[in-house]
């Protein structure tokens, strides 16, 4: 069911996946065509906003901020893992492996490889302190429009 605190929730990660997303461009490849990337992940933001952290809101100041640093470790897990699916099903397409288990290992080694993109200060910071914010505005209206 709709409530304000699911909108909150989606719409404060989708702003964290936003932020996240291109910080990751500016600190990648120059010149790599990341194409719907930052979209996909503004798109996870909106559904682990939606289902993980909004339906978790109203149960105190502490819950909200550990609901939103659930939030943002759901987030990055599916950006990480559809992120890899999309590479592995790419690099499948030009028959880089050998077999279907190759393949499936590739998502979770191409998604390790992602994961060390996020290891900069300024990317852990984002996300720790957008997961904290998320939390508690959730919280707030889960309190505020009930």
């Amino acid at each position: 069911m709709p409530s304000a605190s699911r909108l909150v929730a989606a719409v404060c990660l989708m702003v964290v996946a936003f932020l996240v997303s291109s910080m990751i461009i500016e600190n990648g490849d120059e010149g790599k065509d990341y194409g719907y990337f930052t979209l996909v992940n503004i798109a996870l933001g909106w559904v682990c906003g939606w289902m993980i952290m909004g339906k978790r809101a109203g149960k105190g100041w502490t819950a909200g901020v550990n609901n939103g640093l659930t939030g943002v470790a759901s987030l990055v897990f599916w950006g990480l893992f559809v992120q890899g699916c999309y590479e592995m099903f790419r690099l499948a397409m030009r028959n880089r492996y050998d077999g279907p288990f190759q393949a499936l290992k590739a998502i979770f080694e191409i998604g390790v490889d992602y994961g060390r993109l996020l290891l900069v200060p300024e990317i852990l910071v984002t996300l720790a302190v957008g997961a904290v914010v998320a939390g508690l505005a959730t919280e707030e209206a889960s309190r505020r429009w009930r």
